[in-house]
């Protein structure tokens, strides 16, 4: 089984409003994610909140995912991969692996999110990435192996700190659109004209 972790507690500050509750196409962005996990076999979705958590929550189907406030959602990326794979590992100790995903990525589908979970297939050191624009990063699974390192990041890191430090491990998913992210209003006007 694979533990979705939709990490969607930051603040915003560069779009000036809550960027999980952007529409694009009749769904904020936030619930365009958990849309994607919803046709995914043997999965859990956990949704780890933060800023405005209050105001987030009502977008929230809780049918189809866990819903975890981090308190700690200040202190960086970090504090929320540790809130969500902790709520994993407590409600589905059984889980194999993680799939780490953004809601300000739009172009996530469930077809790529399923290509991630059976590059990785059952192994439990698979560490498997998207790659665009010259890079790797998210959607990224990884494997239970790889649980105790996502808990001792700091701060502002992510999970690609390491698939760095692994890079001879990763596997990797084409997807072109992964880079297109909304941060800023300038974004999201963006992703409106297209």
């Amino acid at each position: 089984m694979t533990g979705i972790i939709i990490l969607a507690a930051g603040s915003s500050s560069r779009m000036g409003q809550p960027k999980q509750q952007l529409v694009y196409r009749q769904q904020t962005l936030l619930q365009h994610a958990i849309q994607a996990t919803a046709g995914i076999t043997d999965h859990k979705t956990i949704v780890v909140l933060g800023a405005r958590h209050e105001n987030i929550l009502p977008d929230v189907d809780s049918k189809i995912a866990d819903i975890v406030i981090n308190p700690d959602w200040e202190q960086g990326m970090a504090s929320s991969i540790k809130s969500g794979i902790t709520a994993l590992q407590t409600l589905y100790p059984q889980a194999q692996s993680t799939l780490l995903m953004l809601c300000d990525q739009p172009f996530v589908s469930t077809e790529l999110l399923q290509q991630l979970i059976e590059t990785g297939g059952d192994n439990e050191s698979s560490i498997v990435a998207c790659t665009y624009q010259d890079t790797i990063g998210t959607p990224v699974l990884l494997g239970k192996q790889w649980f105790d390192e996502l808990l001792n990041l700091q701060g502002q890191e992510g999970a690609k700190k390491i698939l760095i430090q692994n890079q001879d491990k990763v596997l990797v998913v084409p997807f072109p659109q992964g880079g297109i992210d909304i941060d800023t209003p300038e974004d999201y006007q963006h992703l409106l004209n297209r």
